[in-house]
């Protein structure tokens, strides 16, 4: 099988391109190289026969349609997007640009030149916030920031293609995911990193704001299972039952480093920050499908991680990314 995935330098893409190369496939990856993208994941593949890279925005429609005549992928997954809540509140822009029009130029390409499948990978953000339950895949969408907002519509989008056209669309909506070579600017990486270092842990209001976890291979062993099993027009969430709260992630992350809890500082609270996510994943659970890594387990792996390959986020916090992290985070602790 050849399957095109876009966003496939950065976190999740790389480890789903990883494994399904590994599994026989042919791979092809568009990656824009932004800020999260970064070749140094798919270094152990780069001079792999059956797999190629390009470097490229998805809203390029001649790049993508390009890619689509000359490679001729029978699955399409959209890993690309701008993915931090904080960035999107700053600035919506790139957003709207990469997870609205990337989305749609991806569509319409897949269109021109028919493929039989197009996932497009959205997030459990689209629904809001939930004080109690679980969200079901048929629950309506309330985004409340413009990185869930700008997720939504290129959620909604892709499933307006399969009502309409009949696109070969199967649409995606993980929980919380981390693990290995996660951009450090998100919360679970920035901890551990941060703590690493022996540097405060910035944490967001009274940290009571409620998540659940995921590790990253449990994630790509879903989307496997789905491209194989999973129905046309259809919505997955994919969940873990890992819910904690993001004081108890912090405490933990300390714990596991044996370092001191002073280290966490609570900070002035994020604006729009949602309280709770949790969905129900009950229909990707009847394919077969639950996760094997629990939540202990994985920290232990991320962080460990973390600590035999500090040259690869050093240099993501002291390079391209340490602006940024100036701007973002030194003024909190």
């Amino acid at each position: 099988m050849i399957i095109l995935v876009t966003g496939g330098a950065g976190f999740i893409g790389s480890h789903f391109t990883k494994m399904t190369l590994k599994n026989g496939n042919r791979v092809v990856v568009l990656d824009k190289l932004t800020y999260a993208g970064n070749l140094e994941n798919l270094k152990e593949i780069k001079n792999h026969p059956n797999f190629r890279f390009y470097k490229g925005d998805i809203c390029n429609k001649k790049l993508v349609e390009k890619i689509l005549k000359n490679e001729g992928p029978e699955v399409i997954i959209n890993f690309a997007a701008e993915t931090h809540v904080d960035r999107s509140i700053l600035d919506a822009e790139a957003f709207i640009d990469t997870d609205v029009k990337g989305t749609f130029v991806l569509l319409q390409a897949a269109r021109k030149f028919p493929i039989k499948l197009f996932i497009q990978v959205s997030t459990d953000e689209v629904y809001g916030s939930i004080p109690e339950g679980s969200f079901k895949e048929t629950d309506a969408l309330n985004p409340s920031s413009p990185y869930s907002a700008s997720k939504a519509a290129g959620d909604r989008l892709a499933y307006s293609y399969w009502v309409t056209y009949k696109s070969p669309v199967i649409i995606l909506r993980p929980c919380n995911i981390y693990g290995p070579n996660q951009y450090p600017e998100k919360f679970i990486p920035l901890f551990i990193t941060n703590a690493i270092e022996g540097k405060p842990l910035p944490l967001y209001g009274d940290g009571k704001q409620v998540r659940d976890w995921l590790y990253v291979t449990d994630l790509c062993e879903a989307i496997e299972l789905i491209i194989q099993k999973g129905a046309l027009g259809e919505v997955y969430n994919i969940a873990a039952s890992n819910e904690k709260n993001n004081l108890e992630i912090a405490q933990k992350i300390v714990e596991i480093l044996g370092k001191d809890k002073s280290l966490i500082q609570h900070v002035k609270d994020r604006e729009g920050h949602d309280r709770r996510y949790s969905m129900s994943s009950s229909k990707v659970l009847q394919l077969g499908w639950k996760p094997r890594v629990n939540l202990e387990q994985g920290l232990k792996e991320t962080i460990q991680w973390y600590l035999n390959n500090r040259p690869w986020w050093e240099k993501i916090k002291r390079g391209r990314y340490s602006k940024y992290y100036q701007k973002q985070y030194a003024h909190r602790v």
